[in-house]
């Protein structure tokens, strides 16, 4: 049996999972947790991946592995290849205001154009021009910048500061892939090539780049024989891992919400709504995103002391709208809408609508909505939807399906729970070895549709219109 593994270094912990290489059927699989935070030392995840390894039976009889991970994180590192500070991470919002600068400097439209992508607070661009403004000494060390999972291939390689590591603190053989870059804000998803002239405003110079490996090709070959494929951003990963062809949007709701498609066409969109990425398979990736899901039925499952289940069920007794109650999910600040400072707020309530059932209710609607205005935006620039994949930790939520059809007005298909994101990782890895993407097949729990309720959506944009939680 040849094995191959996949790895999501995501936001809240580090998962790995061995797959046979024929079949796809999963071998077996580990776990461990990353620090919480929006800023974090890199090397509190390459303990996590060494752990997650261990306790997924170690990788002494796998062939192939891919890591994919959270976008956008920056990691920077010095000339011994050492990190320089700890991380900001792709929720770290303070460089807000270097995100306008950026986009001030070049242009919305210019900006937008060269990198597929408005500038956020979420982007390294951003996080970099903090960083020289804000800690000059550092970012005149800065000898190269990679992302979170370019750092981790190259530890997992053998590279790595001297005298902790097999091969030293080669920065020229940091890699990456351009589903992973195009996330940077200093790269041209529909060239696949860097954009020398951000880099340089942002940071005053110009560091060691990762260099951009092509799907199917090995980034790294360690000592011991094991392949190392590219890697992905993580929604990417998810978008392989899911098997989504021509027409399937994927909308995943971990810690952020993002609603994404496989697409033929790249995007350029100045207002900022849509991000121009690239695909983990050489297409492009338009993708939406928004900072707030899953913890928002987290925080509403904590308030009425119940389960997961409980408060989608809880939902579901509600009609939908929620008599009129709609929550705008602001916890920790949005970037689309573009309101890092935002906080949320409720609306609509009255002492006839002001239940647990409705409140629960308005909880999933305000979480799917902004994918919702997302998804009508992709409809917008020309991405076919005939249909939505459902996945991530909110995906399992009995009223969540129901609730996106609804919304969506499209049929909501929810694939049995599983690590899509280390799942797309092991397809990649999988094509090292087969030369070709494999063909494994996926287990779908669910399909579920609804006539799409206008008036949820009305409601909600009514709301967004007349905001004011923008602290």
């Amino acid at each position: 049996m040849t094995l191959v593994a996949g790895v999501d270094s995501s936001t809240q912990s580090c998962k790995v999972i061995i797959r046979d290489l024929e079949t796809g059927d999963l071998v077996r699989q580990g776990t461990a947790r990353h620090p919480e935070g929006t800023e974090v030392d890199p090397e509190a995840w390459w303990q996590a991946l060494g752990e997650a390894i261990a306790s997924a039976g170690g990788l002494d009889d796998v062939s192939a592995i891919s890591i994919g991970g959270q976008q956008h994180g920056m990691v920077v590192l010095d000339h011994d290849g050492r990190v320089i500070r700890p991380a900001l991470l792709w929720n770290d919002t303070r460089s807000a205001t270097e995100a306008t600068e950026i986009a001030a400097h070049f242009g919305a439209e210019e900006i937008a154009r060269v990198t597929g992508s408005l500038p956020v607070a979420s982007f390294t661009s951003t996080k970099l021009l903090w960083l020289r403004k804000h800690e000059p000494d550092n970012a005149a060390r800065v000898a190269a910048v990679a992302l979170p999972h370019d750092w981790l291939s190259w530890r997992l390689a053998g590279f790595g500061p001297a005298g902790q590591s097999e091969r030293g603190p080669d920065l020229s053989a940091l890699a990456t892939d351009a589903s992973d870059a195009s996330g940077n804000g200093y790269f041209s998803p529909a060239t696949k090539e860097y954009v020398p002239a951000v880099v340089k405003f942002v940071l005053g110079h110009l560091p060691v780049l990762p260099r951009i490996v092509a799907p199917g090709e090995v980034a790294y070959t360690t000592n011991a024989g094991l392949l190392i494929a590219c890697g992905a951003g993580d929604n990417a990963a998810a978008a392989l891992g899911v098997g989504a062809g021509p027409g399937d949007v994927v909308v995943s709701l971990g810690t952020s919400g993002t609603v994404f498609a496989v697409s033929d066409t790249y995007t350029s969109d100045p207002t900022g709504t849509i991000a121009g990425f690239a695909s983990a398979s050489g297409a492009a990736l338009p993708l939406v995103c928004t900072l707030n899901a899953a913890r928002v039925l987290d925080s509403f499952a904590r308030l009425f002391e119940v389960s997961h289940d409980e408060l989608g069920l809880l939902a579901l007794e509600a009609e939908p709208g929620a008599e009129g109650i709609v929550l705008l999910p602001f916890f920790e600040g949005e970037r689309t809408p573009n309101l890092p400072d935002a906080t949320a707020q409720i609306s609509g309530l009255t002492l006839g609508n002001h239940t647990r059932a409705n409140l629960a209710r308005a909880a999933i609607e305000g979480m799917l909505c902004g994918l919702g205005a997302g998804l009508d935006a992709l409809r917008a620039a020309g991405v076919v939807s005939s249909r939505v994949f459902l996945v991530g930790g909110a995906a399992g939520n009995p009223a969540v399906a129901q609730i996106a059809a609804e919304i969506f007005g499209l049929p909501a298909v929810v694939p049995a729970p599983g690590e899509y994101v280390a799942n797309g990782a092991a397809h990649q890895a999988a094509m090292l070895l087969l030369g070709h993407a494999p063909t494994w097949e996926i287990n779908v729990i669910s399909t579920v549709s609804r006539p799409k309720v206008e008036a949820i959506s009305t409601a909600y944009a009514r709301a967004l219109s007349s905001f004011s939680g923008n602290g």
